[in-house]
């Protein structure tokens, strides 16, 4: 009986000693975060391997993933990620045939058969809507059917995408990685220099009456007339001009494909036109007060900056709020002048 007993006590503190041992997983160490100089750098390796795969530059194929991965992001529910670094999404049906009978099918010859657009990238045989070289060989390998040139490029780009808004996006970001020839361009800077006199705050969402009932999408920026203004970041000048509501504005698309809005300017940097690539910190014109009439229309309100931020889904473009950005870009450039 003692012997049972003790063969009880010892079996109960061998399960309990068991049951409070920590699993595997409150030791397992999560993989360390890439930081962005490893991210840019490996999808530079990716890109120019693909250059030498398909005899595109690596410049369009840059300007390509980066043009997917904005869509991807403004649109996540559609465009789930699929890759584990580039920002290709291809639909199942497209992958393997609109036919095909197997929606999963990795099978490069069957693919083929079924005209669908998957690719083996990697030369795995295996095509897998979920490795970054098939997605992006894919992709490249139909844009690629008109020819590879800089004008069939964009042909290929038209016929994939069939949509004008998505050829021209490409079109701009292979403009700034051209003249810049590195990936990392997502550097910002404030629009005002810091060591003026402004104020401003959020004003988002504010009732506007001139032209009829509206919300204000964006930040005022209050400054003085002649205030120098400046790209937040890398761009290309989409539009430049006169608008009623604007005045003197400028539009700059940058690589989030965000639409950057500055508006009531006194004026435009001498040699800003349609289509420059600008820098953060690039003076593209000053604090003014037009608008609100015909073109030359000043002084119906302070002088100020109207800044917005645009972001475009693939066919329509919706405003957000950006003074978040605006206080973030301004502390980041505090602390880079700071002795």
């Amino acid at each position: 009986m003692f012997k049972i007993r003790r063969l009880t006590v010892i079996v109960i503190i061998f399960l309990f000693s068991y049951a409070s041992i920590p699993s595997y997983s409150t030791y397992a160490v999560e993989p360390e975060k890439q930081s962005d100089e490893e991210i840019f750098t490996q999808r530079m390796q990716l890109y120019e391997s693909m250059s030498l795969l398909t005899n595109i530059r690596w410049q369009w194929i840059a300007a390509i993933d980066q043009y997917e991965r904005t869509i991807s992001k403004a649109r996540p529910k559609a465009r789930p990620k699929l890759g584990t670094d580039v920002g290709i999404y291809v639909d199942e049906l497209n992958w393997v045939g609109t036919l095909n009978p197997d929606q999963n099918d990795q099978h490069p010859n069957s693919i083929q058969w079924f005209d669908g657009i998957g690719k083996d990238g990697n030369s795995d045989n295996i095509v897998s809507r979920n490795d970054d070289a098939d997605l992006l060989y894919s992709l490249l390998y139909a844009v690629s059917k008109t020819g590879t040139s800089d004008e069939e490029v964009s042909i290929g780009l038209w016929n994939y995408y069939q949509n004008s808004r998505s050829v021209q996006r490409i079109q701009q970001f292979e403009r700034i990685y051209s003249q810049y020839n590195k990936l990392d361009l997502f550097e910002h800077a404030f629009p005002l220099p810091l060591g003026s006199v402004y104020s401003y705050r959020d004003t988002w969402g504010a009732g506007r009456g001139w032209g009829g009932k509206r919300i204000h999408e964006g930040t005022d920026l209050f400054a003085g007339y002649g205030i120098n203004v400046k790209s937040t970041c890398y761009g290309v000048v989409e539009i430049k001009g006169w608008n009623r509501y604007g005045g003197w504005r400028i539009g700059i698309r940058d690589l989030n494909n965000h639409y950057h809005y500055y508006a009531h300017l006194q004026g435009f940097s001498k040699d800003l036109t349609i289509g420059q690539v600008v820098t953060p910190g690039e003076v593209i014109g000053w604090v003014g007060s037009s608008g609100y009439g015909k073109p030359g229309t000043s002084g119906k309100f302070p002088p100020h900056l109207h800044y917005g931020i645009y972001s475009d889904r693939g066919y329509i473009e919706w405003a957000f709020d950006p003074y978040p950005s605006l206080k973030r870009w301004e502390n980041e450039e505090r602390k880079r002048l700071r002795p």
